[in-house]
Formats: structure tokens, sequence, C-alpha cells
């Protein structure tokens, strides 16, 4: 059995993707709201900041920075994964269930990657901003609503049309080959 190793920082900066179980399912975009409500609540609970983030529609990537002397991350995405899944299985729609009788919305576990310095954060958030992208979902960062890009224009850090288009040229973020 493989023994997943978590790097517990206080205070630190993660970077994380959860995935649902389903991988052409919409659920996450078409329950944008239960989503953000699942947010807000294990927020209210257990604080984060959410640096930048993305929503796709099977899939979601998120930095987010704990508070200083809490390294426990995995509550709070165990928290958002458990809420959203309450939220849909509260609807109409049907939930899924796995041999242990779990929900079967979400993979099991995780991808969490720890923010070592500013580069490393600055490509992650790109990778975020990009993401909707290379997925085919929008040719431009801009168009996708599911996103953090533009409370990043908002501020100032990035560019209206930063990345340009996808039809325009081919910009890869965090990935092989080319």
């Amino acid at each position: 059995m493989v023994r997943y190793r978590r790097n517990f920082v206080a205070g630190g900066t993660f970077f994380f993707t959860a995935t649902l179980a389903d991988r052409t399912s919409s659920a996450l975009t078409d329950r944008i709201n239960a989503l953000r409500a699942a947010v807000r609540l294990t927020r209210r609970q257990h604080p984060f900041a959410i640096d930048a983030a993305v929503i796709l529609p099977d899939h979601l990537h998120v930095i987010m920075t704990l508070p200083p002397n809490d390294a426990d991350f995995s509550i709070r995405i165990s928290l958002i994964k458990r809420r959203f899944t309450a939220a849909v299985a509260r609807s109409d729609s049907v939930v899924a269930r796995n041999a242990s009788r779990g929900s079967a919305i979400w993979q099991r576990r995780f991808w969490e990657h720890t923010i070592r310095n500013e580069t490393d954060f600055e490509r992650h958030v790109d990778y975020i901003h990009f993401n909707p992208v290379k997925h085919g979902l929008v040719t431009g960062v801009r168009d996708w609503p599911h996103s953090s890009f533009r409370y990043y224009v908002r501020r100032g850090v990035l560019p209206q049309d930063w990345a340009g288009d996808a039809n325009e040229n081919r910009l890869h973020f965090g990935e092989r080959g080319g």
C-alpha cells in the first residue's frame, strides 16, 4: 500500500488539485453556488486565504495560505468536498456510491504541493489562470468566469490580455512537451 507523505507547514502556502471521480462530469461548474457555499462555510470554521483559484467542470485548483500556527490543510479540503457532496445529494441529483458506501463524486485523494518561494508561487498562479485554455474551454484566459484571474486584473497584477489568445500562440504553463 502506498503511504502518502504530506508536508504540513504551519502558515504555509499550498497548491491543491481536487478532481471529480467522473472526469466527464460538469458538476463543479453546474453547481458552482454549492461549491462556493462549501468553501465559505469551511473558511468560517477553519480560516484560510485563497491566493488563486480556478473551477473547471470536473476539477479545481486552489492556492491556499493557512493561518500562522495551523498546518491542517487536509481538514479544509475534506470539508469542502464533503459539503459540496452533501449539497448535491440534497438536490435532485443522484449521488453514486463506491464500494465502501462513501460518495463517489470526488476522487478519493487530492494533489498537494507546498509553495516554496515567490517564483514557485507565480508559476502556480499562471498554471491556474491558464488551465481553462489548456483544457480547451476558452481561447482567452479572460473569458473563463470561474477563476481568480479577474481579481488579479482588478488589482493591477496582470493585464486583461495576459497570455493572449490560444488561437494566436501556444504557451505552456507547467506542462512538459511542446
